[in-house]
């Protein structure tokens, strides 16, 4: 598959509709229009010569589900590095937490490259950007030490899990429990369906977030509360440690998109810390 980026039209809206060198100027982020264009360039060469050639084959050849461990298509571990390593998971991320701050204006740009490059390689990223902000936003001072470094640089990634069986739009439905435990934590139980990247091969951890309810929650959508739920829960030093109790259960089947994970996720008992309030989980996940 060839992709070419539409930088013309691209740094059209950019400069001469929204005037973005001037909206950075106000948010004195230090980014110039030839800083931006700059990173836009490199990001058509990326996308267009690193991504794009994965497309058809990723789609044809799927992602596997064997013991539990999902591989992902050829080329796709090979290309996350690259997408770690040269800096573009961090790009949205806040600046106090290794990322490098840019406005979703300009951002943005970057990401329509990678979604018409290939739309199963962005949705694993996409994911993990939106954990970022609702753990930014409405996690704990502790929660976000241990975790945000990790998903903002990309090493780590991230998902989120709503849906059930019986619960796809109306979450009223949801079953999933977090049980309080002595130490501050909560053993989480229940399914997911149709979570974008739950299980893959490209990244040292996956930490979902989960909405599930505590035993005393309110009925409906107003007793909902937001979990983080590390596959690896992290170590003091930062890096994966005790593997939690969730696995992959299953593939969906999909018409298209098949180089993207889309998992059925059973968490039996797993550990998980609150995000937020306790019964405030569907505003936390609205952030996301």
């Amino acid at each position: 598959m060839d992709y070419k980026a539409p930088l013309r039209d691209m740094r059209f809206v950019l400069h001469e509709l929204f005037d973005a060198t001037g909206h950075c100027e106000l948010l004195g982020n230090g980014l110039d229009r030839e800083l931006i264009d700059g990173v836009l360039e490199e990001a058509a060469r990326y996308t267009g010569g690193e991504i794009a050639p994965l497309n058809r084959n990723s789609d044809e050849e799927g992602v596997t589900l064997e013991n539990g461990e999902v591989r992902t298509p050829q080329g796709f571990v090979e290309a996350y590095r690259q997408y770690v390593d040269n800096g573009w998971a961090s790009m949205t991320g806040p600046t106090e937490y290794g990322g490098q701050g840019f406005p979703q204006l300009v951002a943005c740009n970057f990401h329509e490259m990678l979604m018409g490059a290939s739309l199963s390689f962005r949705i694993y990223s996409g994911l993990t950007e939106g954990a970022v902000l609702a753990l930014y936003k409405h996690g704990s001072d502790e929660l976000k030490n241990a975790y945000l470094e990790k998903l903002v640089s990309g090493s780590w990634s991230g998902t989120m899990c709503l849906t059930e069986p019986q619960a796809g739009t109306d979450l009223a439905l949801l079953r999933t429990r977090a049980e309080p435990q002595a130490d501050g934590s909560y053993k989480v139980s229940g399914s997911k369906i149709f979570i974008s990247g739950g299980e893959h091969d490209m990244s040292e951890n996956i930490v979902h977030l989960v909405l599930a309810r505590l035993p005393d929650a309110p009925a409906g959508v107003k007793g909902i509360s937001l979990l983080l739920v590390p596959k690896f829960i992290a170590n003091a030093d930062g890096t994966p440690g005790e593997r939690n109790a969730l696995s992959c259960g299953a593939i969906e089947h999909k018409m298209g998109i098949k180089g993207a994970a889309t998992c059925v996720m059973n968490f039996d008992g797993a550990t998980g810390w609150i995000v937020g309030e306790p019964n405030q989980g569907l505003a936390c996940m609205f952030t996301m």
